[in-house]
């Protein structure tokens, strides 16, 4: 999927299935290594970063078998330590094999790893955790090379509450020697999902959910069948693509408590949805009208850690601002590059302006042209889907590839909403 072709101006209407989540799915396949039974994982998204986690996993001597959702892994024996240049530039992810790998085969080796380019991604609170624990770093130079003779149970301070330290930190201690505390650890529903995942194989995990973790290491972990939780980022993204258009929506396979703060957030915007079961309804004809904050203040919307609202849904809430009546404030705390993708609604005709890295006001609604472009990354690639389905005219967005990255069947599922669109080759 080189280019995406978008006739846009089309209100969109219809029901989806939402896939299974993406940032979950990946620390779980690194976790697989722990143990030398089969693991069978069920809802597992058909997207390219699993793909490239999976040839990481093989090329390390796990076996693969993917199909229809259902993936088989089995790392019996480790045949390779070192995780090649190659993997990790593909796939930031690719680093979290690395404790597994000093609990298996007590070496590992990896390179500076890739993935969006979102701004500067610190290693620091991996290798304090790694380290701490008993891991040591041979060198300083490309590639990483860590050795541990045990690895044993440390209470840790993370000085930011990263997702995938946490992750990381926490699928290494489950076999360490005693007891790790994990404070200020990060408790988003992925973090909290690869929880799960280990205490079906036998962890001892305590906290998961909240910003404290204990972790009592065990002696062995055992195969387990684990189904991944949805993915919230996407469900989030779906309601945002609709209610740009006017449209409305129903989400099958949610979890409602994963969508708190985002309803609080599309409550600003004057958008309202409601949960049934396992689904969410977002009625059609919603006017999008920014409500002001307390004596008539232009609101502001930030990200942060959870429970706060996702950074991964700031882009396409940006997009969706483009076309509310009304003014708006987005602080993007997280990542010193993620707001660079709004040059492109500039030119698009979006009322914007750039304060700085992290802060762009958005007045609308604006009347965006359709225009030719390139996704910068995943969020941003999704975000400007939805501008160019807003905007009237056909719009071609290229280097399309990188949405696959992180949305499943993206294509087919705007088109089943009714919308114009379809993969090109250029």
């Amino acid at each position: 999927m080189a280019s995406i072709k978008i006739n846009g101006g089309k209100t969109l209407n219809g029901e989806i299935n939402v896939s299974g989540n993406k940032n979950a799915v990946l620390p779980i396949l690194a976790a697989t290594l722990l143990t030398d039974e089969k693991i069978t994982l069920y809802n597992v998204p058909n997207i390219l970063d699993v793909k490239n986690m999976l040839e990481t996993a093989a090329h390390l001597g796990v076996d693969v078998n993917f199909s229809n959702k259902k993936l088989e892994l089995q790392a019996k024996t480790i045949k390779h330590t070192a995780i090649p240049k190659h993997f990790c530039n593909l796939t930031r992810t690719s680093l979290l094999f690395t404790g597994p790998l000093l609990i298996r085969e007590k070496k590992a080796s990896f390179w500076p790893p890739g993935g969006d380019v979102i701004g500067r991604r610190r290693l620091d609170a991996h290798f304090y955790g790694l380290t701490t624990m008993g891991a040591k770093l041979s060198s300083t130079e490309h590639p990483y090379t860590l050795t541990a003779d045990e690895i044993t149970g440390k209470d840790l301070f993370l000085d930011e509450a990263s997702v995938t330290a946490t992750e990381h930190i926490m699928m290494t201690a489950v076999l360490a020697k005693g007891t790790t505390f994990i404070r200020n650890a990060a408790a988003e529903p992925h973090v909290q999902d690869l929880a799960e995942f280990l205490i079906s194989m036998g962890a001892d995990i305590k906290g998961h959910g909240t910003n404290t973790l204990q972790i009592n290491g065990v002696s062995k972990l055992h195969g387990t069948e684990y189904t991944i939780s949805e993915d919230h980022i996407e469900a989030g993204s779906f309601l945002a693509l609709v209610a740009a258009t006017g449209g409305g929506i129903k989400i099958n396979g949610i979890t409602p408590k994963h969508y708190w703060m985002t309803r609080r957030i599309f409550e600003k915007f004057g958008v309202h949805f409601e949960f049934e079961n396992n689904s969410i309804i977002m009625p059609q004809g919603q006017e999008l009208i920014i409500k002001p904050d307390f004596a008539n203040a232009i609101p502001v919307i930030s990200d942060g850690p959870w429970p706060q609202y996702p950074s991964d849904m700031m882009s396409c809430t940006i997009v969706m601002a483009t076309q509310a009546q009304g003014n708006v404030l987005f602080f993007e705390k997280m990542f010193e590059s993620r707001i660079y993708f709004v040059d492109n609604l500039i030119r698009m005709g979006a009322n914007a302006i750039v304060c700085d890295p992290h802060r762009v006001v958005i007045s609308g609604p604006a009347k965006l042209r359709a225009t030719e472009m390139s996704s910068p990354d995943i969020r941003a690639g999704m975000a400007l889907l939805i501008a160019a389905l807003c905007a009237k005219g056909t719009s071609i967005i290229h280097n399309a590839n990188i949405i696959n990255r992180g949305y499943e069947s993206v294509i087919e599922k705007i088109s089943n909403l009714g919308a114009d669109i379809e993969s090109i080759k250029m």
